[in-house]
């Protein structure tokens, strides 16, 4: 193969060829709805939001560069969509708060999606003691209250706060750790 051939095979595989409205919600569905939930959103706000977000973006001409810039407009379009229904309900929005977020997300969401940041979160998680992982379990997988939680593990309702804000902050520290 001579060079200027394979140059030319290098620059196809490069050029991004456009997804179709099915293959684009596959690929990016997850993403949008995991950043509407760190934006604060319940899971049938984001749920609808992400929905909302798909129909607005395809009812319009819409050019696919490369995946991150993608996964980008679909979040501005979703962040958009987060403020207009939040503006209507007449609930406050802190606009610093709202940019902390979003600036986080796409400091530790590598790939759009938040596969990696789950797989570290999960990692990181393994290295909790064992009282420390069923504190953050029983309080945001089973949504149990904190005197529910300080009596699962008889201790007091200011000992089952203290230990969850460490385990909180251990993770904090290990996932941006493994994000770096």
């Amino acid at each position: 193969m001579t060079s200027s051939a394979s140059n030319t095979k290098s620059d196809q595989s490069q050029v991004s060829v456009p997804l179709s409205a099915e293959e684009l919600i596959a690929k990016y569905q997850v993403g949008v709805w995991r950043y509407l939930r760190a934006l604060g959103c319940t899971p049938s706000e984001a749920d609808d939001l992400t929905q909302d977000t798909f129909v607005s973006v395809l009812q319009k001409p819409f050019e696919q560069f490369n995946p991150a810039a993608t996964a980008g407009y679909l979040r501005r379009v979703a962040h958009n969509r987060f403020i207009s229904v939040r503006r209507r309900e007449g609930r406050v929005i802190f606009s610093d708060q709202i940019k902390e977020v979003d600036e986080s997300w796409t400091r530790l969401v590598s790939d759009g999606h938040g596969d990696v940041l789950l797989d570290n979160l999960r990692a990181c998680m393994e290295e909790l003691t064992e009282r420390a992982r069923w504190s953050l379990e029983m309080r945001f997988r089973d949504q149990r209250s904190r005197a529910e939680i300080a009596a699962a593990l008889e201790i007091t309702e200011d000992g089952a706060k203290n230990l969850m804000q460490r385990a909180k902050k251990q993770l904090r520290d290990c996932v941006e750790g493994k994000s770096q």
